[in-house]
């Protein structure tokens, strides 16, 4: 129990001392995982309206992979990050391997498949709610993806805060291609890994509560969001 005492002092010291190290880490890690929260949703958003609105053949194949993707090991994502960056990868030349751009690439990539699919499961509902009214007007494609994106905009909110939340709290894919450099790449996560390797284990847990009230604080704007929706009849 003293090792949980001496983190919650560690922590509140660290923090309100200005710690000028565990500030520059938290940075980091934000910015990291927003760039990454911010980048995801470009691609798996329209992809997860396209597969809530249209019909084809092996559709529901596609949606079964990506919703098995939802649980991909965030290790196995690191490692073909690490493949293409390497230099010998057909990325080498990017010059992005150990920095910040490679951790962003690997922690969009592992929350993709999970707003996709979160995204899929949104619209689908409201695609079975106005269908009818969209056709009737002969709304374009284009159009009818911005309008169910728009109508289920408080959702998607929250599905963007879900996938940063994975984001923030990831070591696996950043170690890998990051590398846990001192005042480069070295993120929340990784800090406790390292610290946990070398003993300092309330330092350790300090860290982790750092992380711990980011996290709180991510799924507390989501419920705000969500509940701000419920209020005003919104999706």
């Amino acid at each position: 129990m003293d090792e949980f005492w001496n983190a919650f002092r560690i922590a509140g010291a660290l923090l309100l001392g200005g710690d000028h190290e565990l500030y520059e880490v938290i940075a980091r890690s934000l910015m990291v995982s927003l760039s990454a929260a911010v980048i995801a949703p470009l691609v798996a958003m329209p992809l997860g309206a396209l597969l809530a609105i249209t019909r084809f053949p092996g559709r529901k194949i596609l949606v079964a992979v990506v919703n098995a993707l939802m649980g991909l090991p965030s290790v196995v994502v690191g490692l073909v990050v690490y493949i293409l960056l390497s230099r010998s990868g057909p990325l080498g030349g990017w010059g992005l391997l150990f920095t910040p751009g490679a951790m962003i690439i690997a922690q969009a990539l592992l929350i993709a498949p999970l707003i996709c699919a979160l995204t899929r499961q949104t619209l689908e509902e409201l695609w079975a709610e106005y269908a009818e009214q969209l056709r009737s007007f002969g709304v374009t494609l284009p159009r009818m993806l911005a309008t169910l994106l728009w109508e289920g905009r408080f959702n998607l909110l929250t599905t963007i805060l879900a996938g940063f939340g994975r984001a923030i709290g990831e070591v696996g894919a950043v170690l890998l291609v990051g590398g846990n450099i001192a005042h480069v790449t070295r993120v929340m996560t990784t800090s406790i890994a390292l610290e946990t390797a070398r003993g300092n284990l309330a330092l350790a847990l300090a860290i982790g509560l750092v992380l711990l009230l980011v996290a709180l604080a991510v799924n507390g704007v989501a419920a705000l969001t969500r509940d701000y929706a419920l209020r005003h009849g919104i999706r």
